[in-house]
């Protein structure tokens, strides 16, 4: 964005020049709808005679005063920053600005619920948009003091990282003093504001300090919220994190706040967590979004050590937060939670994002390149996530998780309120490990890309293995062979029919080719699997005996984690054109129905629909679709009353659902007049099944509108933007277009919604005509949207569904994007980044159709 960005030169010049102390903050809610006041005092030293400036993104600003001396905002306030020159060794500046509310979920965020017209207000400032709120030096190693004081209406809860003063004040607006918080980057600092449901609850800290817990939602929604739910899984997570980190909870008090309109899953601020408002259920939901909500309350209690306690010096060591916050959560749920197979949810979950994420053209080291903001606004992706908290539990089976923690530890006791790069991390983990992790940190955070392992066997006449060599491949862009600590599996099915494991070696493996001697001599498993228990990072393939034995009796594992690493093989092997997609179509069809993981059924769901989408033969498209949602909806039918999976079949056949006969089942179930055992018919399945309608152009206007007037709730306005986009009309798509594209009123999820709803095409040429118009857009967007709302129309929009090998609607989806590129050069990375990802889904897609045509 234009006049906004800053890059990690600049930000290490105006570190090595100044030393922040304080900041004071006033902040006036009361002064109506589209903007705020916001006054800040920051104290800070520097070197002399020095030049630098403050980031602030306001509509005005009215008063800078450096030391006293009253500057000319219209001379020193430019774009995004606020020149300071002549600075003093300590020095003092006001600045006294209009701060404009959101609705893009980036700065000081403002929704009006339709309930009941109340307004409420939350902050997002991660990667840096503090200074969408008030005057701040936007780098997260200038860290300080945050003393806020908040006038707002006298009904309303006000929070922030420090607990919340009593107000002040007896007429319609009061005013919140709070003490100032600890040392913090800014990104972590939060205020939250409106009339906000609250459930009040306490801990006590392994230091015996009663800690006040509160739980926080919209008024509307407190029917819904289960708080003393998630006050057990956090009063969970602080036991273990105490006891694993041997370091007490580093704030005074720890409030979580589900607010509307929120852009990712949930967000770090000290003491004053938000999350997406979709994690409280107004409906059921699968277990697999249940489980997600507690791993996300585990992640973002982990940042308040690493992340707020402790902090990256610059976003090249993002991942440092992201990944061990990823790994700490996960270890955490199995360990401390009912969901004691939260190993099998990440393998199939997190680490088939990493997979995927580390074969696009894009893929980058763990530790990445962070040459400014708009950099990391892109990286927040599998790679620093899952990848990076994949490889750390695979140094966590390397050096032993006793040594590994004890470095945690210590490096916390070293760093606590500091900032941190990767060498400090390492140093500690040496230490107690007693390992050289430098030959470690090059191969495994320092090299991008993920390698391939495939068995070789040979057998002998009796069925017994005389030869099993592991071979290890890398891709050609990234040719980097890595050392892997495995396990080996063997299955056979044994006299009850179940497929069970009969011999498992683990070993180290390195290089291009790894002897296995623990299965040389002993008969030939019926399955062998490489990677069993899911130590390593790399993809893996099945044999070819493997394979067939895995496709007969995939539903006869007694664990789920075999399972789900097969089929992930098997999705890995469909991806990259080795396998048809029709067959894992077969695969998916008849086995899912006996998979009893709730996340595994909603991933394989997910790579259906991909797989019907985008790598099936689009000349068979159409028969392929309407055989799996025929086969869906015999799952739904079959599934347990009542079950999880039973309600996910049904979701899926709704998205599915195309010919007459199925159009009519929905229809009958919305209506009542089909049903099924132990199935609710609720708000969100309603809308789900009225936007398959919708979709399969069953439904128009007036059944929307009389849906919207039954659920006039955000949630439903959303749910009907969706389904008026997914109308199969050209004045349908033409009206979504305009909104999303040509015009910014929507809010940040309503504009998700639109965009979800214009991408349901039966009819792929209703949105052919709009390939143009993306490819002629993308520029004016990126300099015009916020980084969110740009990034959702450039990765929403990309015509991906356009792409087939009989170019069948008249748009060469490869050629055309080649064409921007090439007319992009390098002008906008982030934007040229994001393109070449969709790219190369595109050149994917487009040989997965060539296979699956091939073996018709």
């Amino acid at each position: 964005m234009p006049g906004e960005n800053l890059t990690r030169v600049e930000a290490q010049e105006r570190a090595a020049l100044l030393s922040v102390s304080s900041y004071e903050v006033a902040i006036d809610l009361t002064r109506g709808a589209e903007v705020f006041g916001s006054a800040t005092t920051v104290r800070f030293a520097a070197t002399a005679g020095a030049s630098t400036f403050i980031d602030l993104i306001a509509p005005v600003v009215h008063e800078v005063v450096l030391n006293g001396v009253a500057l000319d905002p219209a001379e020193v306030f430019a774009d995004s920053r606020i020149t300071l020159t002549g600075l003093a060794a300590e020095n003092e500046l006001r600045v006294v600005a209009d701060g404009a509310y959101m609705n893009t979920g980036e700065g000081l965020h403002r929704f009006v619920d339709p309930v009941d017209d109340e307004v409420y207000l939350y902050t997002q400032f991660e990667v840096a948009d503090t200074r969408r709120m008030f005057a701040v030096f936007e780098q997260p190693d200038l860290k300080a003091t945050f003393q806020f004081t908040v006038t707002a209406p006298s009904g309303w809860q006000v929070v922030s990282n420090s607990p919340t003063p009593a107000a002040t004040g007896d007429g319609a607006s009061a005013t919140w003093a709070f003490a100032p918080t600890g040392v913090l980057p800014c990104y972590v600092t939060a205020l939250v504001a409106g009339p906000y449901h609250r459930v009040d609850g306490e801990l006590t800290s392994s230091d015996g300090r009663t800690i006040p817990l509160g739980v926080l939602c919209r008024a509307s929604l407190a029917q819904h919220l289960d708080a003393e739910n998630i006050m057990d899984i956090t009063r969970a997570g602080f036991t273990f994190y105490e006891n694993a980190f041997e370091v007490p909870y580093p704030f005074e008090k720890y409030d979580q706040l589900f607010v509307p309109e929120f852009n990712a899953g949930a967000m770090e601020n000290a003491g004053a967590v938000t999350f997406v408002e979709t994690y409280v259920f107004r409906s059921k939901v699968p277990e697999a979004t249940v489980e997600r909500r507690a791993v996300t309350i585990l992640h973002e209690l982990a940042h308040m050590w690493f992340g707020d306690l402790v902090t990256m010096r610059w976003w090249n060591d993002l991942w440092l937060n992201e990944s061990f916050a990823e790994y700490a959560s996960t270890l955490a749920t199995a360990e401390a939670t009912r969901w004691t197979q939260a190993w099998t949810t990440f393998s199939s979950l997190e680490k088939s994002w990493a997979y995927r994420q580390d074969q696009l053209p894009s893929t980058h080291p763990i530790v990445a390149e962070i040459n400014d903001l708009e950099d990391v606004e892109v990286n927040f992706d599998g790679i620093t996530y899952a990848k990076g908290a994949s490889v750390l539990k695979q140094l966590v089976a390397w050096v032993g998780q006793d040594d590994f923690l004890a470095g945690v530890r210590e490096y916390f006791r070293k760093h606590a309120r500091s900032n941190t790069e990767l060498k400090d991390l390492l140093t500690e983990l040496e230490a107690t490990s007693g390992r050289d992790l430098t030959a470690w940190s090059k191969l495994w955070l320092e090299e991008a890309g993920v390698t391939l392992l495939r068995p070789e066997l040979e057998v002998d006449s009796q069925g017994r293995i005389t030869s099993f060599v592991i071979t290890q491949e890398a891709p050609e862009t990234n040719p980097v062979l890595r050392p892997h600590r495995i396990a080996v599996g063997g299955y056979d099915v044994d006299a009850t029919g179940a497929l069970v494991r009969t011999h498992r070696v683990e070993l180290d493996i390195d290089g291009a080719a790894t002897p296995v001697p623990g299965f040389v001599g002993i008969d030939r498993p019926q399955l062998i699997l490489v990677n069993d228990d899911d130590l390593a990072y790399a993809k893996v393939r099945l044999d070819e005996a493997s394979l067939a034995t895995a496709v007969e009796h995939l539903r006869d594992f007694t664990d789920s984690l075999p399972r789900s690493l097969v089929l992930a093989a098997a999705w890995d092997m469909t991806r990259d054109g080795e396998w048809p997609a029709s067959r894992f179509i077969d695969l998916v069809t008849a086995n899912i129905g006996a998979e009893t993981d709730s996340t595994v059924v909603l991933v394989l769901l997910r790579q259906l629909a991909t797989s019907i989408e985008y790598y099936t033969d689009p000349a068979e498209r159409e028969q392929v679709a309407s055989d799996a949602a025929d086969a869906l909806w015999e799952l739904a039918v079959a599934a347990e009353t009542g079950s999880d999976s039973q309600l996910q079949f049904v979701k899926a056949f709704a998205s599915r659902a195309t010919t007459g006969a199925q159009i009519e089942t929905l229809r009958g179930l919305l209506a009542g007049d089909v049903s099924l055992d132990g199935l609710a018919i609720d708000t969100d399945l309603r809308w789900s099944l009225l936007t398959g309608l919708t979709a399969g152009g069953a439904a128009r206007e007036a059944e929307i509108a009389a849906e919207l007037e039954r659920d006039s709730t955000a949630a439903g306005q959303r749910a009907a933007a969706a389904a008026r986009a997914a109308i199969p009309t050209a004045q349908a798509k033409e009206a979504a277009w305009a909104a999303v594209v040509d015009g910014d009123e929507l809010p940040n999820a309503v504009q998700a919604a639109v965009i979800e709803g214009f991408g349901r095409a039966r009819d792929r040429a209703l949105v052919a005509p709009f390939s143009d118009r993306y490819f002629d857009s993308l520029e004016r967007v990126w300099a015009e949207r916020t980084n969110e709302i740009a990034q959702n129309i450039v990765v929403g929009l990309y015509p991906a569904q356009l792409a087939d090998i009989d170019t069948s609607t008249g748009v060469d989806v490869l050629a055309r994007t080649d064409e921007f590129l090439a007319q992009l050069g390098e002008r906008t990375p982030s934007l040229r980044r994001l393109v070449v990802e969709s790219r190369d889904a595109v050149r994917r897609a487009l040989a997965a159709q060539a296979v699956d045509r091939a073996a018709r």
